[in-house]
């Protein structure tokens, strides 16, 4: 059966306890990058999302990291953190400029996160995803949006995001809403309740519930046990690619929970 690729990862690679861990003592901290992207298959960079980078920094990421590993990248706050989305286009601007398409092949989705009290106004939301760039320098450019009010399950946005090709992150935590209707022609997803007591953040149990949910994501098919919000229309059956990042609770184990996983959908 045709399917997408599926890339299991994490968010960022500096963490304290990773070096316990995740990295072997001989591996410095200016290597930590070229050591985890070594082991894993993507990782979401979380330091764009509170400060701009120089195009320098994004090659020096590119260059650290073997063909085939993909990047996704979290837009700047200062793009998603306001009242009127549609009055964000000079600070996404500035976000681009900050070099983002160095990473060349190496750039995967660009997530943008809102805050949990931003609701879902669909003349603003639909401003907002027109507004994103799909192409800079040459490279086409991918969206995913991570919105965490409950106001957002509606099929109203399903649609808006399919009609403009942007992905719903479907996240799973312990109070945001999840919406896992798929809107794009790639599946993001974002588990968030790990467990530093388990030694994969994951139970073997759940690490198996979610090898089959995203093979079925990456062969075009909606998993069967997660409930969708606009069930009435659903996305195009076709082969996706997959990103999946162990995120928040169990970070001290989700290195890894991202290599367990990713070898069960490689089985």
């Amino acid at each position: 059966m045709t399917s997408g690729a599926i890339r299991a990862g994490i968010g960022g690679w500096t963490f304290d306890a990773w070096n316990e861990t995740f990295y072997p003592p001989e591996v410095k901290k200016k290597d930590q990058l070229d050591y985890a992207a070594s082991q894993l298959r993507t990782i979401e960079i979380n330091g764009t999302y509170y400060r701009g980078q120089k195009p320098e920094t994004f090659a020096k990421w590119a260059a650290a990291t073997p063909d085939g590993f993909v990047f996704a990248v979290k837009g700047n706050r200062f793009v998603t953190n306001r009242r009127v989305l549609a009055e964000a286009g000079e600070s996404m601007a500035k976000f681009f400029a900050t070099g983002v398409t160095e990473l060349g092949d190496r750039l995967g989705p660009i997530l943008w996160q809102f805050a949990p009290t931003k609701k879902f106004d669909p003349d603003d939301f639909r401003a907002f995803l027109e507004m994103l760039p799909r192409e800079q320098d040459g490279i086409t450019l991918r969206h995913a949006v991570e919105v965490r009010h409950e106001s957002f399950q509606v099929p109203e946005f399903v649609a808006l995001a399919r009609s403009q090709g942007i992905a719903i992150v479907g996240a799973l935590h312990e109070t945001y809403p999840a919406i896992w209707d798929v809107t794009a022609d790639f599946a993001y997803i974002r588990l968030q309740t790990g467990s530093d007591d388990i030694e994969t953040c994951y139970g073997g149990n759940e690490l198996s519930a979610w090898v089959e949910r995203l093979r079925q994501w990456s062969q075009g098919s909606p998993p069967d046990d997660l409930p969708l919000i606009a069930p009435g229309a659903p996305a195009a059956t076709r082969p996706r690619n997959v990103f999946a990042y162990l995120i928040s609770s169990g970070k001290s184990r989700a290195p890894a929970g991202a290599m367990a996983l990713q070898r069960l959908v490689d089985a």
